[in-house]
């Protein structure tokens, strides 16, 4: 085998491979002859069908199947003998071959790019800290009261914490737009459900009261062709009704499966389980926010097909998550609209890769067990969970990835110039 490569643009090779005919023909008078001992035609018994006529109906096409398996075994080998990395499957192109002896082709690729991290003592990562306080707890236990909450008709105006039953029209340049129209909703004013000031706007109606609210969308609105556009609601309010509380008493406590009924214990579960929710949050910030500031830090060219490999998978999950919701999705999007993220998604993934090359990282089996138990803990039967992530590779390779992040982003965390940031519990969970 006799290879020769040539540089294209950026990170593409042109890598011309030559080889033996020999090798070529032996394959396709094996394939033949296989074929000649199966193949049924007309005016010959089965396995009776002369070479010489198989060669002529099949010649064509078993050597084009032949030579391409000739170039999907060779393909590899040859690459690794110029010490080249393909990123992705090659473009094959014909190639004229130097002698009768020898045929040729041309595989057309990229290969996967030097990646370098420069000094990351430079870079600031943030880091953020809280911890659950008592008034989080109380919190957590209003908002379960509130979950528990009966409603009862008054006869009053409207007051902050009270349900009220209504419809509205939302209109935009004088016209009803989409999605802005609904009759009969429940809603609790103060639950911030709605856009800015449609529930503040609501305090101190009655029933049978009418409003019309002039508004606005926010900025960042997820529907863009509302976001930032002033609008007005006609609102008819039908009742209004106050919340009751329940009673933080035995009976509530039981309802939350703390059978002695103890208001204590109730507390101290509820603790427990916004810890835990807690440090989960605080891992995935700061690994998150390590990986963002990776990201920055990188200088990387970033191979075509790699992005277009991770647009493909974007795209997909994109009319997963549409047809899942009820969207269509048929609907042609792109490669526009996950260009950006698709870029950052390549360069973080390369980044990451050559920190666990550098430093030598692997994931610790330890913590991937501790990662089980903590996702067992929340079920009623744990030893069920962790039995299942023992027998499932895929889903153990999973958290093993998962922890590898953390590792990947404790290491940059040592690198980096890390700034604390102090948040409450709710700040952090919203």
């Amino acid at each position: 085998m006799q290879v020769s490569v040539d540089a294209g643009e950026g990170l593409e090779r042109h890598m011309t491979v030559e080889l033996p005919s020999q090798d070529l023909e032996k394959q396709v008078e094996k394939r033949l002859r296989d074929l000649s001992r199966n193949v049924r035609m007309d005016g010959f018994r089965p396995g009776k069908v002369p070479l010489s006529v198989v060669r002529k109906r099949f010649g064509a096409q078993v050597r084009q199947e032949a030579f391409g398996e000739l170039v999907e075994s060779t393909f590899f080998e040859a690459a690794s003998r110029e010490n080249l990395s393909p990123a992705g499957m090659p473009r094959i192109e014909p190639a004229e071959a130097k002698s009768d002896d020898t045929v040729a082709y041309k595989a057309v690729f990229e290969v996967m790019p030097q990646v370098e991290i420069g000094d990351l003592s430079g870079v600031t990562v943030k880091k953020p800290v809280a911890e659950v306080r008592d008034e989080d707890v109380d919190a957590m236990i209003e908002r379960l009261r509130a979950q528990r909450a009966t409603f009862n008709k008054v006869d009053r105006p409207a007051e902050n914490g009270d349900r009220v039953t209504i419809d509205f029209k939302g209109m935009m340049d004088g016209e009803a737009f989409e999605g802005g129209s609904a009759d009969d909703v429940p809603l609790i004013l103060g639950s911030n459900s709605m856009i800015e000031g449609f529930e503040s706007g609501l305090i101190g109606a009655n029933a049978g009261d009418k409003r019309t609210l002039s508004l606005k969308f926010p900025e960042d609105y997820h529907a863009s062709d509302l976001a930032g556009r002033d609008v007005s609601f006609e609102v008819a309010v039908g009742k209004v009704e106050e919340q009751i509380l329940p009673e933080l008493d035995a009976d509530f406590v039981k309802a939350f499966g703390v059978d002695n009924g103890d208001v204590d214990t109730l507390r101290r579960e509820i603790r427990e389980n916004m810890e835990r929710e807690l440090h989960q949050r605080l891992r995935t910030l700061k690994r998150n926010n390590a990986m963002e500031a990776l990201a920055g830090a990188v200088q990387v060219d970033l191979p075509k097909v790699m992005i277009d490999k991770e647009i493909a998978q974007m795209r997909e999950q994109a009319r997963r998550e549409m047809a899942s919701s009820g969207q269509s999705s048929s609907v042609d999007l792109p490669d526009s609209v996950f260009h950006e993220a698709a870029e950052r998604r390549v360069r973080l993934g390369l980044a990451v890769s050559e920190v666990v090359r550098q430093h030598e990282l692997s994931a610790d089996a330890e913590r991937v067990k501790g990662m089980i138990d903590e996702l067992a803990a929340s079920y009623e039967d744990p030893s069920e969970v962790v039995e299942y992530y023992l027998k499932n590779k895929e889903q153990r390779s999973q958290l093993e990835a998962a922890v590898l992040e953390e590792q990947v982003a404790e290491k940059l965390m040592e690198l980096m110039n890390v700034e604390e940031e102090t948040h409450s519990f709710d700040e952090l969970m919203k």
